[in-house]
């Protein structure tokens, strides 16, 4: 820190020179939210007129800074901030339930019977929940909640939902977007119009461990390579509970930062089904805003100019932070290029004054939390058999661990899931986090049996009810779809049009 002010005496006091400072600092880690303050200072310390005693007050003031800043970075990255809250049972609840010894000792009835939920707390919508145990050396548990299909259990498709973040718990997908309830700000459980149990059996996992309520005694995981065999273990372990489902056929859907989840247990599945004792039954997966292939989705510059919502003067910055988070992650220094990448949005922030990048049509982020509050009293605790286990909706340790992760790509798992099973990715048209044209930029690069009738494929009107819901694209195993008035949170948004994309697209029906 100090070699970057030393020459700040010098009479080199030009442009060049404070430009040098300014890489300078980033490259020692010290790009924060907006480097347009901080670089303020570099201009008063390069200042000749400046005495050497105000230069060292401006240097401490910039170290605190970065103090501060160093535990707020990624403030953007598909997380969401929330107050915290007071999420200790009332009572000793026990320990959580884990089905693993069951499974282990063949006691399948009884693990059913176990994980039942307790129906009269959630208004006789059968369902089952609990442990599973993916690391026995690290202790590490993943809970599920499983919601059977309300219309035809033993033949509907079996999908698992997985949340993005990384850190996000799946009970955000239950309660927010399209599991069977809804909970008010006064934690009153009521039932979701548009549900995706009505005709498919749903499992939701809180994971990576130490998301939600799913927990470890070792560290929090920082590959996909690892992630993928954790809910590997999950999925086995979910079949081997309900065997009468391991003929139905299997999705595997999720959104935003999910776009890596998703490819991580596809892939796995597709890598260790031929010699497993118990056979996955996986035809396909969804992706819905997914961060899949970071250093070709780094084309927001381009997409916010087209919008209008920067001029040419800002949209060559963003070019340049573009280059500089893929210079970072071609030299594989994937923390400076998750910072730049951070430092991408914030700019788009602070360039618009647009405070929600999941929406640019929205000023401020409008998501509730309020199951935070209700899936943590004590009746609800004991009905979903989680006990005294501590509640994170989203882990800032699991996000941290995968830092790194972050600017990865798995565009070549998905290319393997392209070419082995169905692949729907679907994009929300006012998303800027994970917007449509950055799936696009991406899926022109990708090498995939079908690439090529996918590039020269018309485009269709997909239409629900008379109405257009969006546009989709087919080549070889791939459908593309923009879903129309969505943001990042598509499912959400437009419940009856996601429902009809989904229940198509898991009977091989064209959206049409």
């Amino acid at each position: 820190m100090l070699k970057i002010f030393s020459s700040c005496d010098e009479k080199n006091n030009t442009k060049e020179k404070r430009n040098q400072i300014k890489d300078s600092m980033l490259n020692l880690g010290l790009g924060i939210g907006n480097n347009q303050c901080l670089y303020g200072f570099v201009d008063v310390v390069l200042d000749s007129s400046t005495s050497s005693r105000k230069k060292m007050k401006i240097l401490i003031l910039v170290c605190s800074i970065i103090a501060l800043t160093d535990a707020l970075f990624y403030k953007y990255m598909f997380k969401h901030k929330r107050k915290p809250f007071n999420h200790k049972p009332l009572t000793d609840l026990g320990d959580p339930l884990i089905l693993t010894p069951y499974l282990k000792n063949n006691q399948i009835e009884e693990a059913q019977r176990a994980a039942r939920v307790n129906l009269s707390v959630f208004q006789d919508i059968p369902s089952y929940a609990g442990f599973f145990t993916v690391d026995d050396q690290s202790k590490s548990n993943l809970f599920f909640w499983f919601f059977p299909s309300r219309n035809d259990y033993k033949n509907d498709p079996v999908i698992l939902w997985l949340q993005g973040g990384p850190g996000s718990s799946g009970l955000f997908g239950i309660f927010s977007e399209h599991g069977p309830f809804i909970v008010d700000s006064n934690l009153n459980l009521s039932i979701r119009e548009i549900s995706w149990n009505k005709n498919h059996s749903v499992i939701y996992i809180d994971q990576p461990v130490g998301t939600g309520f799913s927990f470890t005694s070792g560290n929090y995981l920082a590959s996909q390579e690892e992630i993928g065999l954790h809910l590997y273990q999950a999925v086995v372990q979910f079949f081997t509970l309900f065997p009468d489902l391991k003929e139905n056929k299997f999705y595997i859907a999720g959104e935003s930062y999910a776009g890596k989840f998703v490819p991580a247990l596809g892939y796995t599945i597709l890598q260790n089904n031929l010699e497993a004792s118990l056979h996955v039954n996986l035809k396909g997966v969804l992706i819905g805003n997914g961060l899949t292939d970071p250093v070709h989705q780094l084309v927001y510059g381009n997409y916010l100019y087209q919008l209008g919502l920067i001029d040419k003067n800002q949209l060559k910055i963003f070019h340049n932070l573009e280059q500089k988070a893929k210079d970072y992650v071609t030299a594989e220094n994937y923390k400076m290029g998750s910072k730049v990448i951070d430092e991408i949005l914030e700019f788009y922030t602070n360039c618009t004054k647009l405070n929600n990048p999941y929406n640019y049509l929205e000023q401020d982020i409008f998501i509730t939390f309020d199951y935070q509050k209700f899936v943590v009293q004590d009746d609800v605790r004991r009905a979903i058999n989680v006990g005294n286990q501590y509640y994170d909706i989203e882990s800032n340790g699991v996000y941290n661990a995968l830092v790194e992760d972050i600017p990865k790509s798995v565009a070549p798992w998905l290319a393997e899931l392209i070419n082995n099973y169905k692949v729907l990715l679907y994009s929300g048209q006012l998303d800027v986090i994970v917007a449509y044209p950055l799936t696009l930029n991406y899926l022109q690069k990708l090498s995939f049996n079908g690439a090529d009738e996918y590039k020269t494929a018309s485009r269709n009107v997909w239409k629900v009810n008379q109405s257009v819901a969006g546009y989709v694209k087919y080549g070889g195993n791939l459908t593309e779809v923009l879903v129309g008035n969505a943001s990042h949170f598509a499912t959400r948004d437009q419940p009856e049009n996601i429902y009809d994309m989904l229940f198509k697209f898991v009977r091989n029906i064209y959206l049409i």
